[in-house]
């Protein structure tokens, strides 16, 4: 139950990030997104794609919730017995990376988001990652 109440902040946090970048917010922006070495950012999200991860992010914290026991509800087989191997896929995928610009293997490490991804963004993937696969084991 603990492990689901931490990846349930977590997802929950980022998703209230990603609702504040959406409606206009600037506060560590900047420093979230991919940058070539010359700091040209790769993309440029708008307010739609803003929601669009918030929204997945809402729905990992609640699927969390769920199957950790702390909300009881329903879920089809399939995504109850491949949910969270999914999420933690997807997390620990993210935290290797892409080798150029994000992940703990990329080569661009000169510019802000690099540092933040070393330090911050891609160990808070792994841990997501890793505590998925705890909560996956723990509450077969």
């Amino acid at each position: 139950m603990i492990t689901g109440a931490i990846l349930f902040i977590i997802f929950f946090s980022l998703a209230c990030l990603h609702i504040y970048w959406g409606l206009g917010g600037r506060w560590g922006a900047d420093a979230a997104v991919p940058a070539t070495e010359h700091n040209e950012k790769l993309i440029k999200p708008k307010m739609r794609e803003c929601f669009i991860v918030a929204l997945w992010l809402l729905i990992f914290a609640f699927f969390v919730l769920i199957r950790a026991g702390i909300i009881r509800l329903h879920l089809p087989v399939v995504l109850s017995n491949f949910g969270l191997w999914i999420i933690a896929i997807l997390f620990i995928i993210r935290a290797i990376g892409e080798f150029k610009y994000v992940g703990f293997f990329k080569k661009i490490k000169s510019t802000r988001f690099a540092e933040l991804d070393t330090k911050y963004f891609s160990p808070l993937c792994l841990f997501i990652g890793i505590l998925s696969l705890v909560l996956q084991f723990f509450n077969s």
